[in-house]
């Protein structure tokens, strides 16, 4: 039975991919922070229906020898690193900790790797945000970075450690430049989970509008079901290498609003407000992937539409407000 350890489980692509590796057989092992045990409600809650079935190690990417210690004891065949400070708003507002956080984290978790389980496939999260203010339209791996926040920097850092451990050490690591992917597990503090909450709010009298920043910012959106799937893909290439996992379709954020708001039989433009306070220092315009190489080497494509994404996430808000008023 093959063996992966899993970081950043208890976020929406960690259940996701967890789902995934135990339906295919894995002994799955995940690192949690001990402050998860202590309020397993709240902060296991994306993997409470998997109680039993996982090993969660008690650990924190901000100590080596703590990463050092699990890594030995797992010995996993298979290391997800898909943990770091990945909200880009917050980023802005705190850019120590996220760089120290996000590139340490990743370091760390690299040389344990490189120095208790050779042999084990490592995948890196790597992201979108990385390209910035773009070069070309749509990016591809070719495409030079340019990041435009401390989250996209960190992002950056991280691909090129994982890059060189994979040249300098000859670890089977990876790295998968994700597009904006959603789900009802997505966490409230992002844009897109804001839209749908506040469409179900509205609609039940629990609000009376949305407050957002740019509305034409475009983005790539995919579900987070099909692109956990990419990432597992890639750690059974013979050869390690770099993927972007995206949709090749791009959609301003308005688009989003008129979408969630309209499934729930409102007009998204008399309840949307535009705020100045919620646009970035830094803003970025479009983000568009090409996935050419995913299809081709990895056999991946998308097949989960923005419209069904959207019905999916503003559903489960609706269920949320049915269940707390009951």
């Amino acid at each position: 039975m093959r063996k992966a350890l899993i970081t950043g489980i208890t976020g929406q692509d960690g259940s996701y991919l967890a789902e995934l590796l135990l339906d295919k057989g894995y002994e799955v092992h995940a690192i949690v922070r001990r402050a998860a045990f202590e309020d397993p409600e709240h902060r296991l809650g994306r993997i409470n229906h998997l109680a039993g079935r996982l090993h969660l190690h008690s650990g924190s990417l901000e100590s080596y020898p703590s990463l050092f210690k699990i890594v030995q004891q797992v010995v996993p065949d298979e290391f997800y690193h898909l943990a770091a400070q990945s909200f880009v708003s917050y980023s802005f507002e705190d850019e120590f900790s996220t760089l120290q956080g996000n590139l340490n984290g990743t370091h760390y978790a690299l040389s344990a790797v490189k120095e208790c389980a050779p042999a084990c496939r490592f995948y890196f999260a790597a992201s979108s945000e990385m390209f910035g203010k773009v070069r070309e339209v749509p990016q591809r791996e070719t495409t030079p970075f340019h990041p435009r926040s401390a989250y996209g920097i960190s992002k950056c850092a991280g691909f090129d450690l994982t890059r060189n451990y994979r040249e300098a050490y000859g670890l089977h690591a990876s790295s998968g430049i994700l597009y904006n992917h959603e789900s009802p597990r997505r966490g409230f503090e992002f844009v897109t989970r804001k839209i749908t909450s506040h469409a179900a709010k509205i609609k039940h009298g629990l609000a009376t509008e949305l407050r957002l920043g740019n509305l034409d910012a475009k983005r790539d959106w995919g579900h987070a079901k099909e692109y956990v799937r990419a990432m597992w893909l890639m750690l059974q290439q013979p050869t390690p290498d770099d993927f972007v996992i995206a949709t090749g379709k791009t959609h301003p954020v308005r688009e989003f609003c008129r979408l969630a708001f309209a499934h729930v039989g409102l007009d998204y433009e008399r309840y949307v407000v535009v705020d100045p306070r919620f646009y970035r220092p830094s803003e970025i315009d479009v983000l568009q992937g090409d996935a050419t190489k995913a299809r081709e080497v990895l056999g991946w494509q998308p097949g989960i539409g923005l419209e069904a994404i959207v019905r999916e996430m503003v559903e489960e808000d609706l269920r949320r407000i049915h269940s707390s008023s009951r």
